[in-house]
């Protein structure tokens, strides 16, 4: 269950397991709510399957989607996405934004109280500012603050911020998880966050849950914010089992073990279509702002070589793909833009699959030799590497798979290795000890992805994952978010698709569907451009279908 969490910022979803461990939140495809009237009531317990541990209680120093779906229950921050996509305020009432772009001044609510029952006020404002720009502070979300020139509070419920230049993202950034200085203040001078007890028991937010339980590998356990400022939600309780295997989360669905769950390709079509799970649960699909990608790293002298990373791309059919592993529900990637919208740029390079000509470009960088068992070879060293995917995600084994026999028909050997997705995450891709990967990104509606491309973006608490730099894109990143006129950015942002599609830094797979399933003992569920979650704190279950207490 994620509300609009990939929508807070580039990065509040930042690395999903393939199978979903972040949510989608994104336009509406073909969605009918089946729900049936009932009155709405005040009780009942949720349980969502999370498909990976979370790794925290403070989002704005994690970077995994399970740490943020929770923390998204948890936490506010000074404006939000609504159904249609548009920023509103969540602990803002209003603000007011200047012609030029340079001054951006925010009333805060006056009725938000921390879960520890003191106030909300400018002064966390200021407090969450300072902690995203200390250099101390592990995180990777620092730089959306990096064009304010300053933070001043005229009064404890009103928010000056001056920019030295306009930016893009002035407004979205604001969306970022509000801090309590009270309890964190100590910690984040030192850049401790991660090691405030806060991180991993009873963390204190504004939003419409409290924590209640943690139990690392099983559960996350949360409980209805009774002075919540947009009034207490319905459901009493919202229980996050953590099931790292789609199949058993299928068969704990089938048993009505869990409420919500995010379905993959094949149970949403084919394993799905019977009257009783038709009556327990409802479907939804939308286009999700997430896609697949074979990542690879670019330290390796192997991948640093542009050629072969356009040849891995000929070379893998991503129709097989779409149609093999999704069963037709994505649409292809040419880049890190949903087709569809305003900044997505369709005259890019494309990588029709083609074996001849990926073997012609993996001539031209050298690979000209086989061994005897048709490896190819240069400088003697055969071409193999590792590919690491997430334990549990049906889809992720799936695409390594299909990658796998694709390459082995290019003469290069591939060796999959599954991995516990948080293992995965702290041992692997934070150290940057892997090969290659096959992981997801979730992005927002606003085009702005320096996190994960600007060069300056590599070290381990940072998004750049793979090590791509681009003295051009690094350029084009940094105009594209240095502009608040839409025309102007659009121009940056197409050819930095063009630059990207040229490089193939990774090669990007496909857009996958959402698909989640709700029970339908719950009702209030209105599916939106957004998607489905935005409006969690009104969903509800009459009180004839309540099944479980409060407790």
């Amino acid at each position: 269950m994620s509300r609009a969490v990939p929508l807070r910022l580039l990065g509040l979803l930042l690395l999903l397991a393939v199978a979903g461990c972040g949510g989608e939140a994104d336009s509406a495809m073909d969605l009918a709510s089946g729900q049936a009237t009932g009155k709405p009531a005040y009780g009942d317990t949720y349980i969502e399957a999370l498909q990976g541990n979370i790794s925290g209680l403070i989002p704005n120093v994690l970077s995994d989607g399970p740490s943020f779906e929770v923390g998204s229950l948890i936490y506010n921050g000074l404006v939000k996405y609504d159904k249609d996509l548009n920023l509103v305020g969540e602990l803002a009432e209003s603000w007011q934004y200047s012609r030029d772009c340079l001054d951006l001044t925010f009333k805060l609510r006056p009725n938000v109280r921390w879960h520890d029952n003191q106030p909300f006020t400018a002064a966390d404002v200021i407090f969450t500012y300072e902690t995203m720009i200390n250099p101390k502070t592990p995180t990777a979300y620092g730089g959306d603050f990096k064009a304010v020139e300053s933070v001043v509070a005229p009064d404890p419920y009103t928010v000056h911020v001056r920019y030295k230049h306009p930016s893009a993202k002035a407004l979205q950034s604001w969306s970022i998880w509000m801090l309590p200085k009270h309890l964190l203040e100590s910690y984040a001078r030192e850049g401790k966050l991660r090691e405030a007890p806060q991180n991993r028991a009873n963390p204190v937010g504004t939003g419409p849950y409290r924590f209640s339980e943690w139990k690392p590998g099983e559960k996350v356990v949360l409980v209805a914010n009774s002075d919540y400022f947009e009034g207490r939600p319905y459901i009493s309780r919202v229980v996050y089992r953590i099931i790292p295997s789609s199949a058993t989360t299928f068969l704990e669905l089938k048993a009505k073990g869990v409420d919500g769950a995010k379905l993959t390709a094949l149970q949403f079509k084919r394993q799905t279509e019977y009257p009783a799970f038709r009556k327990a649960y409802t479907k939804y699909q939308y286009a999700a702002n997430v896609y697949v990608y074979l990542g690879l790293n670019l330290r390796d002298p192997r991948f640093a070589d542009r050629r072969v990373r356009q040849a891995f791309a000929h070379a893998i059919n991503k129709r097989e793909l779409i149609d093999g592993v999704r069963l037709g529900l994505a649409r292809e990637a040419t880049g890190p833009y949903k087709p569809g919208t305003w900044q997505y740029n369709p005259n890019v390079r494309t990588y029709p699959y083609d074996l001849a000509q990926a073997r012609a470009l993996l001539a031209d960088a050298g690979w000209t030799e086989k061994d005897p068992d048709g490896v190819l070879l240069k400088n003697g060293q055969p071409f193999k590497f590792e590919l690491l995917t997430a334990q549990g995600s049906d889809e992720g084994r799936k695409v390594a798979e299909i990658i796998q026999a694709s390459l082995k028909d290019l003469g290069v050997n591939v060796e999959i290795r599954v991995i516990e997705w948080a293992a995965l995450l702290k041992e692997y891709i934070k150290k940057r000890n892997f090969e290659a990967m096959i992981l997801a990104w979730g992005i927002t509606p606003d085009p702005d992805q320096f996190d994960i491309w600007h060069s300056s973006k590599t070290s381990p608490d940072e998004l750049n994952r793979i090590g791509y730099a681009n003295p051009e894109v690094d350029g084009l990143l940094e105009k594209g978010r240095s502009t608040c006129v839409e025309a102007e950015r659009k121009q940056y942002y197409d050819r930095l698709q063009v630059v990207l599609a040229e490089d193939q830094p990774i090669v990007f797979l496909y857009f996958r569907d959402g698909l989640p399933v709700v029970s339908s003992r719950v009702r209030g569920i209105v599916p939106a451009p957004i998607g489905i979650q935005y409006n969690f704190n009104e969903w509800f279950v009459p009180k004839q279908l309540h099944r479980y207490t409060a407790g």
